[in-house]
C-alpha cells in the first residue's frame, strides 16, 4: 500500500494540514490496489466511494452513480480518474455539504 506521509514543519498539524494529509492518504489508499497506482479505476473507485463515502452512496437512488461519477471525473477519457480529478469530486461534495450547512443554519436562524 502505497501511503505517503506528509511531514510538516510544525509538530502538530493544523486541521487544515491533517485534513490535506487525510485526502492524499485515503486516494492512494486505495489507488495502489490495481493497475497504475498513481489513478483509481473504476473498481477502485467504486471501494473508495463504498468504504470512505458510505452515508452519500447509500442516500442515492442511482445504480448507475458510479459509472456518472467516473465518466464526469475522467477530463481526459482514460478511464482512471486521477489524484487531481479526484479532487475536483471531493471539492464538489464539500461545497454542497457546506451549501446544506448553510441552509440549515439559516432555518435555525428564523
Amino acid at each position: 500500500v502505497f501511503s505517503p506521509q506528509l511531514t510538516f514543519p510544525t509538530i502538530m498539524p493544523s486541521k487544515l494540514e491533517g485534513a490535506m494529509d487525510a485526502l492524499i492518504n485515503v486516494f492512494h489508499n486505495y489507488s495502489g490496489n490495481e493497475g497504475d497506482k498513481y489513478k483509481l479505476n473504476k473498481g477502485e473507485l467504486k471501494q473508495l466511494l463504498t468504504s470512505e463515502l458510505t452515508d452519500f452512496l447509500t442516500s442515492q437512488k442511482d445504480p448507475m452513480l458510479v459509472d456518472k461519477i467516473m465518466n464526469d471525473l475522467d477530463s481526459n477519457k482514460d478511464n482512471e480518474v486521477d489524484f487531481n480529478e479526484f479532487v475536483v469530486l471531493v471539492a464538489a461534495l464539500t461545497v454542497a455539504c457546506n451549501d446544506f450547512f448553510e441552509e440549515q443554519q439559516k432555518k435555525k436562524a428564523k
